[in-house]
């Protein structure tokens, strides 16, 4: 057994955590402004100096990183049909960690082309057809992504039959080409790891340089993975456990970022009663979603747009202009904390609408057709009514006086029957702050971790405190 520091390179802070393996407890965390802008190591440097004032100069056995600084893992997934291929490209590119820049499919048109070029993704994931099914269209996309002026690696995750042939031409184009497995190999069968997988390599191999993370390797012996990644692999830890520790079951985590919010579920999600029949492809078990649109800092202004000015400002019993003064604020200066009353309720209330809004979208929903042969139910995506956990994290929430109320708008909402959001769940806080950092502990000593995580964040009540 070790000590270990695992370090998350966030969008805003980085964060460190020191963990005795041997005992199973975190000796200390600390957080600074990431620096990726200047020099990363700036940022570390001030959270391990904030780390070492509070639990002394220690030394580590080993220093693992996840990072989603620079707008994190960005990338672009096309496929053939919007909702077959071009949905499990986008599915496998989130499974991965990655931020979904823009989601394209059909043939690649040259106003298309140019979009791609002023997303200006990291990686392109080129998806389309099943084995032995339709070719031309990966072929004609291959082609256009060749002529592509900057050297963007494309995974080939497309009719096997093809794949190589598209690679080729990715190749004669000067583009890095990794050819893996089809994510759906035949009609409405998802099989996304393998491309997971291949993101990863590439995030290691190219990403990390590109971001000057490569700076911190004085510090860290391996940046592992996107954060959100390893915030994943925590959930799954956490919910299924391993073979020498059981886990908690199913279950739902949101987590509220400057930028994003993402929510991750655990979950089979399959209907719950025997009228009511799945529509579209079959759910991930472990799934990832992130809307770009809903943050504290960097995203506050289409937040508010998606939850609408006057409903915030009624909500948090303040006028909209008051709302559009601490919006102006807070664009300005991410780093910015409430420093009143009424600013503490604006705050709150845009975290309660990225939570409603984010779990809205993340899981299914239930709908009545009127067919010739009489009325059916019908589900898209999961069915999360059952889950009895649900996970808080992301600063808004942890440092929040009443985090359940935060998380309030995760629950089931009567007016909204035909939102499969969870009925009756343990509303959990992750206090500590230490998903991400579990996810990369998981890595070397899962039971660990699993063991950790029940302890600290499963534990424990709303506010996150062991019993």
């Amino acid at each position: 057994m070790a000590n270990l520091l695992l370090i998350d390179f966030g969008s805003t802070y980085t964060k460190v955590t020191a963990v005795d393996v041997e005992q199973e407890v975190i000796l200390g965390t600390a957080s600074a402004m990431t620096t990726v802008a200047t020099d990363i190591t700036d940022g570390l440097d001030r959270a391990l100096a904030s780390l070492e004032s509070k639990i002394g100069a220690r030394a580590y056995d080993k220093t693992l990183a996840c990072s989603s600084a620079a707008g994190g893992l960005k990338m672009v997934a096309i496929g053939l049909v919007p909702e077959l291929t071009a949905e499990a490209a986008k599915r496998a590119a989130l499974g991965a960690g990655a931020k979904v820049l823009g989601v394209f499919c059909h043939e690649l048109s040259e106003l298309e082309m140019a979009e791609i070029a002023t997303l200006a993704p990291e990686i392109i994931l080129l998806a389309g057809g099943t084995n032995g099914g339709n070719k031309e269209v990966l072929l004609h996309n291959a082609a256009m992504l060749a002529q592509m002026p900057k050297p963007v690696p494309v995974i080939v995750a497309g009719n096997k039959v093809v794949a190589g042939k598209a690679a080729s031409i990715l190749a004669s184009g000067g583009k890095e080409a990794i050819v893996t497995e089809n994510v759906m190999p035949r009609l409405n069968e998802l099989h996304i790891e393998p491309a997971r997988h291949a993101i990863r390599e590439v995030f290691l191999r190219r990403i990390v340089e590109a971001k000057g993370l490569n700076k911190a390797r004085r510090l860290v012996d391996e940046v592992v993975e996107p954060t959100p990644a390893a915030v994943l692999k925590a959930a799954e830890l956490l919910a299924m456990g391993t073979d020498r520790e059981p886990g908690v079951g199913e279950l739902m985590m949101v987590d509220i970022g400057g930028a994003t919010t993402d929510v991750y579920s655990i979950a089979s999600g399959a209907p719950t009663h025997e009228y009511i029949q799945q529509k579209g492809l079959p759910e991930p078990f472990a799934k990832r979603t992130v809307e770009g649109d809903l943050g504290m800092r960097y995203s506050a202004a289409s937040l508010v747009h998606a939850a609408g000015l006057s409903r915030l400002a009624q909500a948090a019993g303040v006028d909209e202009a008051a709302v559009e003064r601490y919006l102006a604020v807070i664009e300005q200066q991410v780093d910015y904390l409430p420093q009143n009353a009424v600013e503490a309720a604006i705050e709150r209330e845009l975290g309660c609408a990225c939570t409603r809004l984010a779990v809205e979208r993340h899981v299914g929903r239930v709908e009545t057709v009127y067919t010739t042969m009489g009325s059916m139910m019908l589900q898209t995506g999961k069915d999360l009514t059952e889950i009895k956990t649900v996970i808080g994290t992301g600063g808004v929430i942890i440092g929040s006086a009443d985090p359940e109320a935060m998380l309030s708008g995760a629950l089931f909402d009567e007016a909204k029957p035909g939102l499969l959001k969870p009925k009756a769940p343990r509303l959990l806080v992750d206090k500590e702050y230490i998903l991400a950092a579990m996810g990369l502990l998981g890595d070397v000593y899962p039971d660990v971790a699993v063991r950790m995580m029940k302890r600290i964040i499963a534990g424990g009540n709303a506010h996150g405190t062991e019993k």
